[in-house]
């Protein structure tokens, strides 16, 4: 789906405007049209309600501002070990093989259903996460021909320039709530607190 498709947009909004959206569709119909017709063409409006279905089932289940703080702020006070343990557990919940890289331009391979992907996560806590790591991640992806990569950058700032890069070269950028609920989904350890 494009990004700024109509469908796309209102994924992303709360899940009230497409059900607005939906009963302005039946509402204009019903008025404009004659009433034989009407209903018919009102059901031309059941898409958009279902996108906001989908929409509310998605906010139902994402966490709440003060959950992807704590997430966050538990991860920013891991050292890399149990950070990069989290990741990896992340991962396998969600159905990949993780396999962990020793270089420094990613520290991640992983895989599903026969999509690979490289992870850079070590700079985590960088204050500012410029070109160079992302340069460095792209170069292991075409090194070791992997089609997609994720940088991963939970506190400081990602410059505009990284911004600018990441997007040209595909690379996708994971901060914030995504990564947030990303570790949510690490099953517990006997050992983590």
């Amino acid at each position: 789906m494009a990004p700024n498709s109509l469908f796309a947009i209102l994924l992303r909004s709360p899940w009230w405007i497409s059900w607005s959206v939906a009963g302005l569709i039946a509402l204009v119909c019903g008025a404009l049209l004659p009433s034989h017709i009407a209903p018919y063409a009102a059901v031309g409006a059941l898409p958009i309600f279902g996108v906001g279905c989908l929409a509310a089932w998605r906010q139902w289940r994402a966490p709440s501002s003060a959950r992807v703080q704590a997430v966050l702020g538990q991860a920013a006070e891991m050292p890399w070990r149990s950070f990069a343990d989290a990741l990896e557990r992340a991962w396998q919940a969600e159905g990949y093989a993780v396999r962990r890289l020793t270089g420094l331009q990613a520290d991640f391979h992983l895989e599903k259903a026969g999509q690979t992907a490289l992870v850079s996560a070590r700079r985590w806590k960088a204050a500012t996460h410029g070109i160079e790591p992302l340069r460095d991640l792209q170069a292991a992806a075409r090194a070791q021909d992997v089609p997609a990569s994720t940088y991963i950058a939970m506190q400081g700032t990602v410059s505009d320039n990284a911004r600018g890069y990441a997007r040209e070269h595909g690379i996708t950028l994971m901060e914030g709530e995504a990564l947030a609920a990303l570790l949510l989904k690490a099953p517990r350890t006997a050992t983590a607190r």
